[in-house]
């Protein structure tokens, strides 16, 4: 069967109204979702794991953060067949409505001087909701930009739905570094630490109104149409699932390995770090660590955008490698700088880190999206980028903070990103470049024929 007809481009003025809704979603989405890692940080352990030792309760607060990743798979699952059957605007309204609710709800939960360990329990179960909402959210956001936009720019264009993790990062350390800079000690915990969570209702309003403007994807429509040519004439379609695993099991497989550095080292850098910092082993206050990542991410938001626009020109493998790299050789000086306990050294291991992640994350979304065919896009790259998330960022503020535990130092914490650096360079090493492929050209069944595609498309665009 032929491929799907070209699609008509799409104007500069409509490209800009998706990039701006999926970037302001996906800020609104990430935000939710830091807030609950920062909060774990710095207070859940004392409000809902009271009895626990410091360490200990930080330990158990971080086990809750670690079960939001485990609901990302079912979410990915779940909204990566919806996705690729309904379309990825109306999945996109859904993930934003449930994380918006769960995390309102964490802000008028009880605490465990109220309710007991029915807090604890009701914590990690609104948690579980907001993974599952952010298991769909990546992949319609990024696909949305990707199936829209301009195919020599698409890792430009692609690359703004991911500042929307640096920041939703930089709006929620803002807000909890403002509100512990403002309040006492008593005064957050009692509830300060509230506020935060029940300003994403009003943030979800926004979102709400931004996304509901644009339009489908129109890549997305034309293979929706042959589709429904080929249902018409009695040619059953595959489940996108059993679809992605028969034909891109390999790039399933990439994917989740590409992942491995770019989410172990993001927990470390922005999640682990407000731990260590303000451990005995170091003292600093949490004021001046909130600080270091408010500072650090907005740098970062700031290159992702320019390394997206340079795995235009060179490609997305080489710059993705540059950032598996970047990350694994900066691990001890990382925490070599945290060491000397002094402000500007923090904010210099931080920002370091966070501009070589950025490496990996930007040009992230087109490499996944230019792997799978339309009709089975949203699940395989929803798939790869989720699942690993279960042994990559679910558990590394956890390990982080256990390693920190037996060993009272950062050589073993620094090892693990190092090895978690080594696999993403063997994943992204053994992929295949995908700059040049044309998303409605891609075919399940043969590797060459999107090359070559794009190739023509380019030249008569040109």
């Amino acid at each position: 069967m032929a491929p799907p007809a070209p699609a008509p481009p799409t104007s500069p003025g409509s490209l800009r109204r998706v990039v701006a809704a999926s970037l302001i979603g996906t800020t609104i989405e990430w935000y939710d979702f830091f807030l609950y890692g920062s909060a774990a940080a710095l207070v859940f352990n004392k409000l809902f794991f009271p009895d626990s030792d410091p360490l200990v309760g930080t330990l158990l607060s971080f086990l809750t953060y670690a079960v939001g990743f485990a609901a990302r798979p079912i979410g990915a699952l779940v909204f990566g067949h919806y996705g690729d059957r309904l379309g990825r605007k109306k999945l996109l309204i859904l993930s934003l409505l449930l994380m918006g609710g769960a995390t309102c709800a964490i802000g008028l939960l009880p605490t465990h001087a109220t309710v007991g360990s029915a807090a604890p329990v009701l914590l990690t179960a609104l948690r579980l909701v907001q993974g599952f909402a952010l298991g769909g959210e990546w992949g319609g956001a990024v696909l949305l930009v990707s199936e829209h936009g301009d195919a020599r720019r698409r890792g430009f264009w692609a690359s703004w739905p991911q500042t929307g993790a640096p920041a939703g990062q930089l709006l929620a350390t803002g807000v909890l570094s403002a509100l512990t800079g403002l309040l006492s000690e008593s005064s957050f915990e009692s509830w300060g630490w509230r506020v935060p969570f029940l300003l994403s209702g009003v943030l979800v309003l926004v979102g709400l109104w931004i996304r509901l403007s644009v339009d489908e994807s129109p890549v997305f429509k034309a293979a929706l149409a042959q589709a429904e040519a080929r249902k018409s004439a009695d040619v059953a379609e595959k489940m996108p699932l059993v679809a992605v695993l028969r034909h891109h099991w390999r790039d399933v497989l990439v994917a989740m390995g590409a992942r491995m550095a770019e989410n172990i080292s993001y927990y470390v850098l922005t999640a682990f770090v407000l731990v260590y910092a303000t451990s005995d082993h170091v003292g600093l206050g949490k004021q001046t660590a909130l600080n270091a990542v408010l500072i650090a991410s907005a740098v970062h938001f700031a290159t992702i955008p320019a390394w997206g626009a340079l795995s235009d020109r060179v490609g997305r493998r080489p710059v993705y490698l540059v950032g598996a790299v970047g990350v694994g050789a900066w691990a001890f000086p990382f925490f070599a700088l945290i060491d000397t306990k002094g402000f500007g050294a923090l904010l210099l291991a931080v920002t370091v880190g966070l501009v070589f992640h950025g490496a990996m994350y930007a040009p992230q979304a087109a490499f996944f999206s230019e792997m799978f065919a339309t009709r089975m896009r949203y699940s395989g790259a929803s798939i790869g980028a989720q699942f690993s998330s279960v042994a990559a960022g679910a558990p590394a503020p956890l390990i982080a903070t256990a390693l920190l535990a037996d060993y009272d130092s950062a050589t073993p914490i620094a090892l693990y990103v190092i090895a978690a650096a080594l696999l993403t360079m063997v994943a992204v090493g053994a992929a295949k470049e995908t700059r040049e492929r044309d998303l409605a050209a891609i075919r399940p069944d043969d590797d060459d024929e999107p090359r070559a595609a794009s190739k023509a498309s380019r030249s008569a665009s040109a």
